[in-house]
């Protein structure tokens, strides 16, 4: 059962060297929302992510879940699923294998036996929809496919709170508009906190709820996608988010679309 948690973010600051790639940082991301963390190369974004993970330790500052303190939690025991650009697949395991690796890694501790993780990591290639194909290896699978593997062994030791580090950025554009669509929909059913990183405007402002404008290591600004698209904050904002299209209209969830036949590679 997954909890749904607000994350506070108190005065991060983090340098690299003599480069500040958080200037004291202070973020509230609600229950449940689906947030993006929008910005050039260099503008601290990721910095941000890892530290909400506890891959990067923060200079000074805290990190709260809900009402617990995390800011010297180590990243095994902050309940996090971590979804990476570029998959990271063990290339010699099955799909299953690699969904059921954090459960196996954790089975005593969960209490759990071989058949039930057996039942999880099928119940979740299901979610994701990629049932049947548990037997397949990395190899076998679409830049699409593979990601959505991602995804559920990230969803399989039920995180607190799901991070997504430029989730699209390997893919081509075709399957890349294809699952950030599906991914939207599949946020509003699970209602996960989550938050993704990415430099791609029009991705932003088709997925997230809230939108974290970054810049140098500040933020510039933050807001739904319409209120930046029409009120931008400053020059910076307006030039950044200025070639975008149209706010798409909000998408519902009635079921979960198929993701469409082109992506699949037997």
């Amino acid at each position: 059962m997954l909890t749904v948690i607000p994350i506070h973010l108190g005065n991060i600051h983090k340098k690299f060297g003599t480069f500040v790639a958080s200037e004291n940082v202070s973020l509230d991301i609600r229950a449940g929302e689906l947030l993006a963390l929008l910005g050039p190369s260099g503008s601290g974004k990721t910095t941000l992510l890892r530290v909400i993970a506890g891959l990067e330790t923060q200079d000074s500052g805290s990190v709260f879940f809900g009402e617990e303190d995390m800011t010297n939690i180590g990243p095994k025991n902050r309940q996090v699923g971590f979804v990476f650009q570029h998959y990271a697949l063990f290339k010699h395991m099955n799909v299953l294998q690699n969904v059921a690796f954090g459960l196996q890694v954790r089975k005593k501790k969960l209490g759990q036996s071989n058949t039930q993780i057996r039942e999880r990591v099928l119940e979740l290639l299901d979610l994701v929809q990629l049932g049947g194909l548990e037997k397949r290896l990395p190899s076998q699978l679409s830049g699409g496919q593979r990601q959505r593997v991602a995804l559920a062994r990230a969803l399989a030791v039920e995180p607190k709170v799901l991070l997504l580090d430029e989730p699209f950025g390997a893919l081509d554009a075709k399957v890349r508009r294809e699952l950030r669509r599906w991914l939207r929909l599949f946020h509003q059913q699970m209602a996960i906190t989550t938050v993704f990183v990415t430099h791609d405007q029009d991705e932003a402002m088709e997925i997230a709820d809230r939108i974290v404008i970054m810049n140098h290591g500040r933020i510039e600004q933050i807001g739904t996608p319409e209120e930046i698209y029409k009120h931008p904050a400053s020059d910076f904002v307006s030039e950044f988010i200025g070639n975008v299209g149209p706010v798409p209209a909000p998408v519902y969830l009635d079921a979960i679309p198929k993701i469409k036949e082109y992506e699949v590679e037997a």
